[in-house]
């Protein structure tokens, strides 16, 4: 049996830690359950105040979670070459990420742990989520061609501190492809080292602490 190819570079690849066809179904299960709740509620509004009162309650109850439902799978976070886009219901901005004029590692230290990469270019920002780690020692991580490909743009980003978080993506990449525990994953061990200031709030990792990640 061959390995799958891997997409084209101009390919977009998804960087969302969850992605929305994961959470679809339990969107659609929700709005059919406020559906539901809005029939019942618009009764017996309608049966109290009338018929117009009642149909007004049921939008209340309904439109939201519809609305929901509609516009939570269209947000995505993708790569296209180099390029992150991120993508709303009615509009996508981009970021080249080999013109960046800022980077940085944001830790989030809490009983949910976010690691996630802060991207600058001139008056853009955005920013990449890379893990989500629990107390008990789980947690969701990028996944591995998302790592390999944002690597890949970092490496042709001339700022040092590009090359640094690139060297703890590819570590963190080949962690992950032999499965190895967490501790020895570089984005793991950035979640210790923020816990470590005893800092309430998000932390930015200085180049020093980067580079001994991995």
């Amino acid at each position: 049996m061959t390995d799958a190819p891997l997409p084209a570079a101009d390919q977009p690849i998804g960087l969302d830690l969850v992605a929305p066809e994961m959470y679809a179904p339990v969107l659609r299960r929700l709005a059919l359950a406020a559906l539901g709740l809005a029939v019942v509620v618009g009764v017996i509004v309608a049966l109290l105040f009338g018929p117009v009162a009642g149909l007004v309650a049921a939008l209340v109850v309904a439109v939201p979670a519809a609305g929901q439902m509609f516009i939570a799978p269209r947000r995505r976070l993708l790569l296209r070459g180099s390029t992150v886009e991120a993508r709303r219901l009615f509009r996508t901005r981009r970021l080249d990420v080999t013109a960046v004029t800022g980077i940085e590692l944001l830790v989030t230290p809490a009983r949910l742990s976010r690691v996630a990469l802060r991207l600058t270019a001139g008056p853009d920002r955005r920013l990449v989520p890379l893990a989500l780690y629990t107390d008990s020692g789980s947690g969701r991580e990028l996944h591995l061609l998302g790592l390999r490909r944002l690597a890949d743009a970092l490496i042709r980003s001339e700022l040092p501190s590009a090359l640094l978080v690139a060297d703890v993506l590819v570590h963190q990449l080949r962690a992950e492809a032999r499965d190895a525990g967490l501790p020895e994953r570089p984005l793991y061990r950035a979640v210790v080292s923020a816990r470590s200031k005893d800092y309430v709030g998000t932390v930015t990792l200085t180049d020093q602490e980067i580079a001994a990640l991995y």
